[in-house]
């Protein structure tokens, strides 16, 4: 039998679930974020979800961006050779081994203009697949956050994979691998602390998002920017080998759910929160407004409470979400167990 959840669990559980949900209209899920639920929604303790934007968040933070919004979405620079071994930059990845491996897509599509690509005419795999089985709990005990997930979305949907060759996705990317349960625990900081010096990304798991996915970097199997490149399913994600179903990027089912000026869309390995921010007509930062590992510190609704901490911003622009780590804590979430390397 579960024994009920104390109040500051409910808090974290409430935010997720709520965003999660706005994502998709055709399933539902508990407190708990197991995707098994039916009919309303609503916590352990009986109260409805509210979402990551309440309360009141809007009214005590305000975002200005030095692009002033102007990123264009149908010619973004395509971040082929933006990472680097050697140390991190702004815009650029930051890898614990360089590129040469397999995997990703065999031809590039028609949405790539030369160093360019227009992501609102990418290809996206077909299937409007969903998980009832998807298990994803999210709790705090102390100075942890204990994040538990079997890396199948909760209430949003994937694609059908492996790539159908009928699929018009198959004519650019023929991707084999199908979607399958990777049950994986992270103990995060709820107070993380910066590092002396930035981290590399390993490749595989960097971080988790709130729907129960796992979050990978921003590079395919092959070194280049997988974002450009790859076909992703109607949540911008897809299977790697091994099976493990991930994005790279804040997939666009969570940002579009993300309406607010600062809405926590997942974790780091290295506890610092992932963050959808938004100026006041709605834009995205680019990387001029972030460091070198994709971040900035400035106010941010966590767990209900207003606080001025790092964290790192989704973006238009490549690397996306995380460039290298800005904490202590991701070395010992790559021992964790289960997620993908």
């Amino acid at each position: 039998m579960r024994r009920p959840l104390p109040s500051h669990t409910l808090v974290v559980l409430v935010a997720l679930v709520g965003l999660a949900a706005a994502c998709s209209s055709s399933t539902s899920t508990t407190g708990t974020g197991r995707g098994t639920g039916t009919g309303d929604r609503t916590t352990t303790d009986g109260t409805a979800p509210t979402g990551t934007d309440a309360p009141g968040a809007g009214a005590a933070i305000t975002n200005t961006w030095v692009a002033d919004g102007t990123v264009d979405p149908t010619a973004l620079p395509i971040g082929d050779g933006r990472s680097s071994t050697a140390g991190a930059a702004v815009g650029t990845v930051y890898a614990c081994q360089g590129g040469g491996g397999v995997g990703g897509a065999n031809v590039d599509g028609p949405w790539i203009h030369g160093d360019t690509f227009d992501r609102t005419a990418k290809v996206h795999v077909q299937g409007d697949v969903s998980w009832p089985s998807a298990d994803f709990t999210v709790t705090i005990d102390g100075g942890a956050r204990t994040i538990r997930t079997n890396d199948l979305p909760v209430e949003t949907h994937t694609g059908t994979f492996p790539i159908a060759s009928g699929d018009p996705a198959y004519a650019y990317d023929q991707n084999p691998n199908h979607i399958s349960e990777k049950s994986s625990t992270l103990t995060l900081p709820v107070a993380p602390t910066a590092a002396g010096a930035v981290g590399c990304l390993p490749g595989g798991a960097i971080g988790i998002l709130a729907n129960g996915v796992f979050l990978f970097d921003a590079l395919d199997g092959e070194g280049r920017d997988a974002v450009a490149h790859e076909t992703q399913d109607l949540c911008d994600g897809h299977p790697a080998p091994g099976d493990e179903y991930h994005y790279h990027d804040v997939p666009s089912c969570l940002v579009d759910a993300a309406t607010g000026p600062s809405t926590v869309v997942g974790w780091a390995d290295d506890g610092y929160p992932i963050v959808v921010e938004r100026d006041a007509g709605g834009s995205l930062p680019t990387d001029a407004d972030l460091d070198e590992c994709h971040g900035r510190t400035s106010p941010v609704l966590v767990d209900g409470q207003l606080v001025t901490t790092y964290h790192y911003s989704a973006t238009l622009e490549f690397p996306y979400v995380l460039g290298c780590f800005h904490g202590t804590n991701a070395v010992q979430q790559q021992a964790r167990g289960g997620p993908p390397t």
